[in-house]
């Protein structure tokens, strides 16, 4: 299971979130964070995608 975190950044005139998806390793089962900053619309790909 992915846990999901999502804050809200407002730089200027553009509006970007940073999301934190939380993935299990394959290989050792250890758990890693992914980190990405982008625009509000692709948080939902973001987390959807494997």
């Amino acid at each position: 299971m992915a846990k999901k975190a999502v804050a809200s950044l407002q730089t200027g005139s553009k509006r970007l979130t940073k999301a934190i998806k939380m993935v299990k390793s394959p290989k050792s089962g250890a758990y890693t964070f992914v980190e990405t900053i982008m625009a509000p619309e692709q948080v939902n790909d973001f987390f959807n995608k494997g």
